[in-house]
């Protein structure tokens, strides 16, 4: 029987998951080895404006989809996102960068949302009257995706923008995207 879960070197995010941690490796063989100074974000689930409007992201598809009236997926079993609105991220990464950690930090909002949650939330900033159609889960992907921020207080992001307040200020980019013939 074939190993399977979120962390199975062989799976469909298998590329992915090893990418980012090979990475990291090296980020870290550079400060220990030749002395130089980094710092390593893990980044989580970032959206707003100019965020490309086909590259399959959560926020992205949904905002597409229900401005041209296509039906949302949602999961049938729990799935949890956070979402980081981007001049959040932007700031994270700036207190990062001016701090003096080497170690890894995870930079996101630690408030979590179901993805039924986050499609409803969609269907309220667009006015859409799109359905929300239960998909199964796919293949390994991971049922909650929170940053663990925990000791990382002066490097966090997230905390200034709510999903509603982030998608609102996301809509008018999304709707020029459906108006041009070339989404961006």
């Amino acid at each position: 029987m074939r190993p399977t879960g979120p962390r199975q070197p062989v799976g469909p995010r298998s590329v992915y998951d090893e990418a980012k941690r090979f990475s990291e490796a090296a980020v870290m063989a550079y400060h220990r080895y030749y002395n130089v100074d980094t710092r390593l974000v893990r980044i989580f689930n970032t959206y707003g404006p100019r965020l490309q409007a086909n590259d399959g992201r959560v926020i992205s598809n949904f905002m597409m989809q229900a401005l041209r009236g296509e039906s949302l997926p949602s999961t049938e079993r729990r799935s949890d996102r956070s979402f980081c609105f981007v001049s959040d991220l932007i700031d994270g990464i700036v207190r990062l960068a001016r701090s003096s950690e080497h170690l890894p930090v995870n930079i996101g909002n630690p408030d979590e949302w179901t993805i039924l949650e986050c499609a409803q939330e969609v269907l309220a900033v667009t006015g859409s009257k799109a359905e929300i159609v239960f998909k199964p889960l796919p293949q390994d992907d991971p049922t909650r995706r929170c940053p663990d921020i925990t000791g990382h207080a002066p490097c966090l992001a997230g905390a200034e923008n709510h999903l509603r307040e982030g998608l609102t200020r996301s809509l008018e980019y999304f709707q020029s995207c459906i108006a041009s013939p070339l989404q961006k």
